[in-house]
Parts: C-alpha cells; sequence; structure tokens
C-alpha cells in the first residue's frame, strides 16, 4: 500500500504487508514521512520508497515530462529523503516503488527504466525493486543485480495489453471488497488474471497492491487478506 499521501495511514497499515511511502515530490514532505515510517514500524510493515515525477499539482499521475538523466536524480533526491528518515527512526528501507506516470513511464520505457534502477543500485543495491512482470522496470533492475518483486494490483483492472486500464475508464477501479478478494486469490495461487473481455492474462506475482486512495481501500485490504490467509496463501512482505 502506499502511504504518507494524506490518507488515512494508521487505519491502514495494521491491514498491510510493505508499505510504499510518498517522499515529497508528489505529496507529503518530511513531517509526513516521519509519520508513515513511525506508523509502518508501528504496524510491522516493511518500509519502502514511492518515488515520483515532480508532481504535486497532478499527484504524479501527469504525463510525463522528465529526461532520463533528471529521473535518476529524482529518484536518488526521495531515495536519500526518505533513507535519512528512516536510519533516524531505526527503521530499516527494504525496497522501492515507483509512483504514477513514473510507474507507467518505467514499465515501456527502457531509458527511463535504467534510470529508476541505475538510481536505486547507486544508492543501495540490497533494495529491491517492485515492478510488473516482464516490464522494462523488471529487467533494468535485474541487469543492475538488483532484486525484483513481481507486482499485481488487487483494486485496478488490467487490460488486455498486459497493462492497467487507465483512470476514469471503465473498470479502472475495483472497489467491491469481496470481488478484489477473490481476484487477488486466484492471481496469487494460479499467476493469471481476468481483462475486461473475460479472457486470463499470465501474470505471475509475488505481491498484491491496495491503492490508499481507493474507495473503501480498508474493506478491500481487509478482505483480501483474510482471503489469501483463509486459501492457505502467504500474507507477508517480501
Amino acid at each position: 500500500m502506499d502511504a504518507g499521501e494524506g490518507g488515512p495511514d494508521a487505519e491502514l497499515l495494521p491491514l498491510c504487508t510493505s508499505v510504499n511511502i510518498a517522499c515529497g515530490l508528489h505529496a507529503g514532505g518530511a513531517p509526513e514521512m516521519a509519520a508513515a515510517v513511525a506508523t509502518a514500524a508501528a504496524a510491522g510493515c516493511a518500509v519502502g520508497a514511492h518515488p515520483s515525477a515532480p508532481d504535486r499539482a497532478g499527484f504524479g499521475r501527469g504525463a510525463l515530462r522528465r529526461s532520463p538523466a533528471e529521473v535518476r536524480a529524482d529518484v536518488l533526491y526521495q531515495l536519500g529523503a526518505l533513507a535519512a528518515i528512516c536510519r533516524a527512526a531505526g527503521v530499516p528501507l527494504r525496497h522501492v516503488k515507483p509512483h504514477g506516470a513514473l510507474y507507467h513511464a518505467a514499465w515501456q520505457d527502457r531509458a527511463i527504466a535504467a534510470a529508476v534502477a541505475g538510481a536505486v543500485a547507486a544508492w543501495d543495491p540490497g533494495l529491491r525493486v517492485y515492478a510488473p512482470p516482464r516490464s522494462a522496470l523488471q529487467a533494468a533492475a535485474e541487469a543492475a543485480g538488483l532484486r525484483t518483486v513481481r507486482e499485481g494490483f488487487a483494486d485496478r483492472g488490467v487490460s488486455a495489453s498486459g497493462g492497467l486500464v487507465p483512470r476514469g475508464e471503465p473498470g479502472a477501479l475495483l472497489t467491491a471488497a469481496a470481488e478484489a478478494a477473490r481476484r487477488a486469490v486466484v492471481w496469487a495461487r494460479e499467476g493469471r488474471v481476468a481483462v475486461p473481455s473475460g479472457a486470463w492474462l499470465p501474470w505471475p506475482v509475488e505481491s498484491l497492491c491496495v491503492h490508499g486512495d481507493t474507495p473503501g481501500a480498508a474493506a478491500i485490504l481487509a478482505a483480501v487478506r483474510r482471503a489469501l490467509l483463509e486459501a492457505g496463501l502467504p500474507c507477508a512482505a517480501p
């Protein structure tokens, strides 16, 4: 789950196993980062960085207008900020997951993906990178010697091409907790997910994300966690 973005972190984080904390360029700031780190530690969540392109007005979801060199500098800047807060709190920083437009660009654009992976490797090669399977980001991270975590989204629709249904289009958000839970169990167990046509898309995952700003996020998280545990599937940070 994402945190430090102004949402109800104290309500949501106890339902999670790992958390991506906004680092100030799309949401939050130093006080919010510190509060999110403390809340995550109290909830037993593994802490990760959620770097974005500088786009507070668009919540990091506007079109990416950054060169690879700028992306590398942006990611390094944000990793350094959150790592300092984690170090002061005695909480390890464990992973990195790009946010919004940066995530989607790194999904397909090899130069952007290499910039993200290069920044992570330069800062701490022990950090994991969360990435969609078979994405440019996964390939770039592995080429840089980084461990990757293949990720899916319990609250987002998946298109037949293997991307997410764009926000604002029908089927982009899944807000029915029971539906998200059933989908999560199949996805985790069988490594496939249904697309809007009803066809199945191979998509092996090791982590499932729920966005904190999705309507009904707490109910979705609780239902997904309960369903996974009842199915005998592990709920733990990578």
